[in-house]
């Protein structure tokens, strides 16, 4: 039996549109256009609307297709694929250490304040 397929990787554009769908949850590609404008104005529905198609051609998302207007979802949770990301990245740019990888982010003032705090309530619950 071989073992379970490794779910696709999506490129930065998906991953853009994967948080949109997570923030809206199962929307039109109309609504996802929407959205996305709201950060990315030069954005085009034909753009949307094809790099949602190709997202649900890789997997990366379902598309319930019952209705005139095709509405999209994440084929897996924000977590999980987040899970899948950061084990890959761990992996590949820190030896397998994660330890390497929250202190590169410690150091690197990619935590604000409250995030620090955040994470010093986390670890001594953990305790």
């Amino acid at each position: 039996m071989s073992a379970p397929e490794a779910p696709p990787k999506p490129t930065p554009s998906e991953l853009e549109m994967l948080r949109l769908l997570w923030q809206l949850g199962p929307a039109t590609a109309r609504q996802v256009h929407e959205a996305a404008t709201a950060t990315r104005p030069d954005m085009g529905y034909a753009n949307v609307l094809r790099l949602l198609q190709v997202m649900h051609a890789k997997g990366l998302l379902q598309r319930d297709e019952s209705a005139r207007a095709h509405i999209y979802a994440p084929a897996q949770p924000q977590d999980s694929l987040q899970t899948s990301l950061i084990k890959e990245l761990i992996h590949k740019a820190f030896a397998g250490s994660g330890k390497e990888l929250v202190l590169a982010a410690l150091r690197g003032g990619h935590v604000s304040k409250k995030e620090r705090e955040e994470i010093q309530e986390l670890l001594k619950r953990e305790k």
